[in-house]
């Protein structure tokens, strides 16, 4: 998405998936399958998929045993069959991939064209460390953090890649560049997702004058964590346009250029940055 352009892109119709992911790949699998068939169905061209949307296991460590290696694995083939079947872009949630160190992964984000190819890459950057009483989470245990921005061009224009904890690092979304849609596939649990997902997405949202869609994990998992869902799409002036408040189900709605440019013409924030 380039501001001020003579030709205006037509909008495209978006979808994120939250689900309630499980110790079971298939399992998991199955549910995608199901809830990317139903986003669809309901004229979704590009679908998000949420972290970790293949397996939420026992222990941390659980993850490490199910490592692809980047371009081969078959979680990799399911996303990529399923972009070609359903002629969509899909955007992988996050999945394990082999890491240089074998007790570790990285948390990576695939993402694959309407022919089912796959167009780029982002491991996650900023991983997630919390404690409070009983709820203890450090993420770096397990996953090697990625060091790179991604975006990649889709019909509406760029997409920006970010995962979960990313959501709390503003720099990162500048570094995306200028996106019509920034995607957010995460795992927040309910006490953090309580205070400030919302607050959080609906800020990336007015601060970089583009749509944000964020599929999320939402509800009670067979593992014991419970996570807070609400996955929704906000527009670039940061009203949120659909929401889904929790338990597995599909978020649609447009990302629309015409919208982001007539935010950016009465209000020119993001033209007006000078530390970009």
């Amino acid at each position: 998405m380039t501001e001020n352009t003579e030709t205006v892109l037509p909008p495209l119709r978006v979808a994120a998936v939250q689900m309630v992911s499980v110790p079971d790949v298939e399992r998991n699998l199955a549910e995608a399958r199901r809830l990317i068939e139903a986003a669809a169905g309901e004229g979704a061209k590009l679908v998000l998929l949420p972290e970790y949307f293949c397996f939420m296991g026992h222990a941390d460590t659980d993850k490490v045993a199910l490592r692809e290696p980047a371009g081969a694995g078959p979680i990799q083939t399911f996303l990529a069959d399923a972009a070609r079947r359903h002629r969509i872009w899909l955007i992988g949630g996050t999945l394990p991939v082999a890491a240089p160190e074998p007790g570790r992964v990285l948390n990576a984000t695939f993402v694959f064209d309407p022919e089912g190819r796959e167009v780029v890459r982002y491991d996650k950057i900023h991983l997630f460390n919390f404690v409070r009483g009983s709820e203890a989470f450090d993420e770096a245990r397990t996953i090697r953090p990625g060091t790179e921005v991604r975006t990649f061009e889709a019909p509406f224009g760029r997409v920006g890649l970010s995962v979960c904890y990313d959501l709390r690092f503003p720099e990162l979304y500048r570094a995306l560049g200028d996106c019509a849609l920034i995607v957010v596939p995460s795992a927040f649990t309910y006490t953090t997702g309580q205070a400030h997902w919302e607050t959080l997405l609906r800020a990336r949202a007015v601060e970089n004058q583009c749509y944000v869609l964020a599929a999320a994990q939402g509800g009670k998992h067979e593992n014991g964590r419970r996570t807070w869902g609400h996955s929704m799409l906000i527009d670039p002036w940061g009203e949120i346009v659909a929401v889904h408040d929790e338990g597995p189900g599909v978020v649609i709605g447009e990302v629309d250029p015409t919208r982001i440019a007539e935010v950016r013409q009465s209000l020119p924030a993001y033209r007006h940055r000078v530390l970009a």
